[in-house]
């Protein structure tokens, strides 16, 4: 029998303790404390958990470390540390309650570069579990899903379910880096039905979306500008400015015609370049992301912007290379699936306002996790639970609703009794 475990009082733990991508180290541990106190039959850590080879935007082993060290000093298993080295971050939580359907849930759990309020008027200052690392913190609500998917996981074995609850406790979801992996893992194989939570976006509490629909294909790109130092004043003739090409090409960037089969983005979001007035600088390095509605969109933006970085190189004499540090193919909600969802939220109690569908307008690396259940013939739905918050996503001031995190383990649970009685009427 599971034990009492709050998805509260976790999701305000996470919120103490966010980690950047593919660094969250803590988290796993916690994760790992509570999948054991709620005894699940299966708990897969790191690189049990996804495919290590299909990781995207890997930082450094120095950062790695410093994270590693800083996660170990403030309590982190050291079993969980070892199975997670090199930053092979991450938890797949099972319960296997019978022969019926395979049943998914992703969450992810990595926090975001965003300095955290410290307003008083900010609840998670006020009641002490605002983020205790300097320059991150938990905006954009995976620590509330991340609390979801623990507490489906403890009360799908207190009802009468009888299939198997897979959650995967995604890493690097910021950066698109985490859902390749795990679609890539062993744990995929098998999952019949599989929702994707997110919180907010917009919809407040008492809402919950049975089908997200737009969610975006998207590629992150680091591009690398090289060229040649000269004295700015003495001899400029004789440099190759790194700055001139990237400055170039991150202007022709946002010249990129919108494509006439549908929505695109692109956008540069960090900027790295120079270190004196007067030196002709031979380095700068961009990252940046195109984005399309579907994959096809996202295949000619991913054209378009490669050989404006080529021009923007050319123009100035100098080399450049680029890289992709994350990516997601598009998705759709499977119909069905999203119907099935939308008929258990009508009796969901607190779910005031069931909403067949909705807009999402972004990219989620869930994609290729739902893809992966679909390519298998299985079907996949992208549910986001309304929270009322003070504020947008990815902002200093960014809080749930904590009563948002029980209608969002009622959903996922009362869909898999739902799935499963389907399963036993066929």
């Amino acid at each position: 029998m599971a034990t009492a475990t709050d998805p509260v009082d976790l999701r305000r733990r996470l919120h103490r303790y966010p980690e950047p991508f593919w660094r969250e180290f803590h988290t796993t541990s916690l994760l790992v404390d509570a999948l054991e106190e709620i005894g699940v039959d299966e708990i897969h850590v790191g690189r049990d958990a996804l495919d290590v080879d299909e990781r995207l935007g890997v930082p450094d082993g120095a950062a790695i470390e410093e994270w590693r060290e800083r996660a170990a000093s403030e309590g982190a298993r050291e079993d969980v540390l070892a199975a997670t080295e090199g930053g092979a971050t991450g938890v797949v939580g099972v319960v296997r309650a019978g022969d019926g359907p395979t049943v998914g849930l992703r969450v992810d759990i990595d926090g975001l570069y965003q300095q955290e309020s410290a307003d008083p008027g900010h609840r998670p200052a006020a009641e002490g579990f605002r983020s205790e690392h300097d320059g991150l913190m938990h905006a954009c609500g995976h620590d509330a899903s991340t609390a979801i998917g623990l507490g489906a996981l403890e009360r799908v074995q207190e009802v009468d379910f009888g299939g198997t609850l897979v959650v995967f406790f995604q890493p690097a979801s910021e950066i698109e880096g985490g859902g390749k992996p795990m679609a890539a893992g062993p744990h995929a194989e098998g999952v019949e039905s599989l929702l994707v939570v997110n919180v907010g976006f917009g919809h407040p509490t008492g809402t919950v979306v049975a089908g997200m629909e737009g969610m975006y294909a998207i590629e992150r790109f680091r591009a690398t500008f090289e060229g040649e130092s000269a004295h700015a004043a003495k001899s400029p003739a004789e440099g190759r400015n790194a700055i001139q090409a990237m400055t170039a090409a991150v202007s022709d960037l946002y010249a990129i015609p919108r494509h006439a089969d549908g929505p695109t983005r692109v956008n540069v979001g960090t900027v790295e370049a120079g270190r004196a007035t007067n030196l002709i600088a031979d380095r700068a390095t961009i990252e940046g992301e195109v984005r399309g509605e579907t994959t096809a969109l996202l295949e000619a933006m991913q054209d378009r912007a490669e050989r404006v970085l080529e021009g923007g190189a050319r123009l100035h004499d100098c080399a450049v290379t680029s890289e992709t540090i994350g990516e997601a193919p598009s998705a759709d909600s499977d119909e069905a699936l999203a119907d099935l969802v939308h008929t258990v939220l009508e009796t969901t109690a607190g779910v005031t306002s069931p909403v067949r569908r909705a807009a999402f307008g972004t990219g989620e690396d869930a994609a290729w996790l739902m893809n992966a259940v679909s390519d298998r013939g299985g079907q996949a739905t992208h549910v986001v639970v309304g929270t009322d918050h003070p504020s947008g996503h990815h902002t200093p001031t960014f809080d749930v609703d904590e009563t948002s995190i029980e209608l969002g383990v009622e959903t996922v649970v009362r869909t898999a009794l739902a799935l499963d009685r389907e399963a036993q009427a066929a």
